[in-house]
């Protein structure tokens, strides 16, 4: 009888392929009403994000919120909404001028910043066609953004951290254990049989194989709802 293969094991949910609780006891977000000016209280370290975080106070609601520091921040700096244009300040994207660096990008209004949060990384506002807005992303693709959605002026913090090379495999599988990332990861058709549906190969022929995007644990494996498939003609 064959054992429960990787991908089965961690959709269960176990302690071994889980997150550590404090590694995400901080949460990036911008308070859905923003006022006066905002202060950075302290720069704290999180273990669940490539980045130094700032925490920041909001000047009129008397609330305090995290978001990835910029280059160059210090503890005590003032974090502005209005519309000038500072490392740090949190504006609209209707607000911002073209060309500027902007990262913590609203996928929706209010929503907190879901894109451009590793450190080191920033977009560019690209062109605004109406009231759409277009952004080149740091994979120089360019993404569509709603005009009232918030992001914040500048750089994140933290860049060359893929400089420095591991040296050894221990300092790597802590770091990936700390953001719930698989480490060491075995190629499939090196498995056997048993433990995973490309496993033996028998010469090493990678099989093919769509999987449903709604699959369980297991069968997802291979191609994911592949949009195409086949070798592109130019």
């Amino acid at each position: 009888m064959g054992k429960r293969i990787i991908s089965q094991a961690r959709g269960k949910g176990s302690l071994t392929y889980r997150v550590r609780k404090k590694a995400f006891i901080f949460r990036i977000s911008y308070p859905r009403h923003l006022g006066g000016e905002g202060k950075v209280i302290k720069l704290v370290n999180s273990a669940g994000h490539s980045t130094p975080l700032a925490k920041i106070k909001n000047g009129d609601a008397e609330e305090t919120f995290f978001i990835p520091a910029f280059k160059g921040m210090v503890e005590g700096d003032e974090i502005k909404y209005n519309n000038e244009i500072n490392a740090g300040n949190i504006l609209a994207l209707k607000d911002i001028p073209v060309k500027t660096q902007i990262y913590n990008i609203e996928s929706r209004p209010f929503d907190g910043g879901k894109f451009v949060k590793t450190g080191g990384s920033s977009a560019t506002i690209n062109r605004v066609i109406g009231k759409d807005i277009f952004v080149m992303m740091p994979s120089k693709k360019e993404k569509k953004f709603n005009p009232d959605c918030r992001a914040t002026i500048g750089v994140i913090a933290g860049d060359g951290r893929t400089d420095k090379p591991f040296m050894k495999a221990g300092k790597r599988y802590h770091l990936k254990k700390s953001k719930n990332k698989l480490y060491p990861r075995t190629s499939a058709v090196k498995m056997n049989a048993v433990d995973h549906p490309f496993g033996s190969g028998r010469g090493k022929n990678i099989k093919s194989k769509i999987a449903k995007r709604n699959a369980p644990p297991g069968r997802r494996v291979g191609l994911l709802r592949p949009r195409r498939t086949g070798r592109k003609k130019r």
